[in-house]
C-alpha cells in the first residue's frame, strides 16, 4: 500500500533547504507574488487577490481569488510544496494555476465559489466526510475507470490515522492501494479542490507500475 501525501508543512521546506527563516518568509513571499502575476496574466481584465494563510499542520496555505466582471468571484488554494514544484519545473505555471478557476467557472458564470466554510465540530467534520467528501471520492474514482473494477473504502491506518484507501481489485500483488487521510481530503475540500484527484493521480501510478496502460 501506499499512501499519498502531497502537502507538506513549513518546517519541512525548511529543513530539507536548510534555509533561516528570513529567507524563509522570502520564499513565501515570492510564491505569493509569484502566484499573483500569473494569475494576472491570465485574467488581465478581472480582479485578482490572494493572501497566505499558516496552518499548524500544512503551513503556508496559498488562496487566490477571482472577480470577473460579470460579479462572479472564484476562490481556490495550494500547498506550499506544490507551488514550489509548479514554478520549478511547470513550463506553463500561470495555466496550471489559471485551470483551477476555470474548473470552477465552468457552468457557474457570473455565480461565487468562495472557499467553503470549515466545520464546526467534530460531528459537521464527520458529516462532511461522509455525506459529501466519501460518496463524492467513490463515485469519480469509479468514473474515472470505468472498467476496472476499484475497491474504495476507509480504514484507519497506524501511522496516518484514518484514511480513505482505493485500489485494483484486479492488482494483488505489490503496491495495489492508494490510500489519503481523512483530513488531506477536507483540506482539498476547503481550498475548492478536487479531493479525488489526488487519489486518482496514485491510481493511475500503480497502474503504471504494474506496466497497466
Amino acid at each position: 500500500m501506499t499512501t499519498e501525501n502531497n502537502v507538506s508543512n513549513n518546517n519541512d521546506t525548511q529543513e530539507q533547504g536548510n534555509i533561516s527563516e528570513e529567507e524563509f518568509r522570502q520564499v513565501v513571499q515570492a510564491l505569493h507574488d509569484n502566484g499573483l502575476k500569473a494569475l494576472r496574466f491570465k485574467f488581465e481584465d478581472e480582479q485578482v487577490d490572494g493572501q497566505v494563510l499558516n496552518h499548524e499542520v500544512y503551513g503556508p496555505i496559498f488562496t487566490f481569488k477571482v472577480e470577473t466582471r460579470d460579479g462572479g468571484k472564484y476562490a481556490t488554494g495550494f500547498f506550499m510544496r506544490e507551488l514550489l514544484q509548479t514554478f520549478q519545473s511547470n513550463e506553463d505555471p500561470a495555466l496550471w494555476i489559471s485551470s483551477f478557476f476555470f474548473d470552477l467557472m465552468d457552468g457557474h458564470e457570473g455565480a461565487d465559489r468562495l472557499l467553503p466554510k470549515p466545520p464546526q465540530s467534530e460531528e459537521d467534520a464527520k458529516a462532511l466526510i461522509d455525506n459529501i467528501i466519501v460518496p463524492y471520492c467513490a463515485k469519480t474514482i469509479r468514473d474515472e475507470f470505468p472498467n476496472e473494477q476499484v475497491y474504495v473504502d476507509l480504514d484507519l491506518h497506524e501511522q496516518h490515522g484514518p484514511v480513505l484507501e482505493a485500489g485494483f481489485t484486479a492488482i494483488s500483488d505489490g503496491n495495489n492501494i492508494c490510500a489519503l487521510p481523512l483530513h488531506v481530503l477536507i483540506a482539498h475540500f476547503l481550498l475548492n479542490r478536487d479531493p479525488a484527484e489526488p487519489m486518482i493521480q496514485g491510481l493511475y501510478r500503480i497502474r503504471e507500475e504494474h506496466g497497466l496502460e
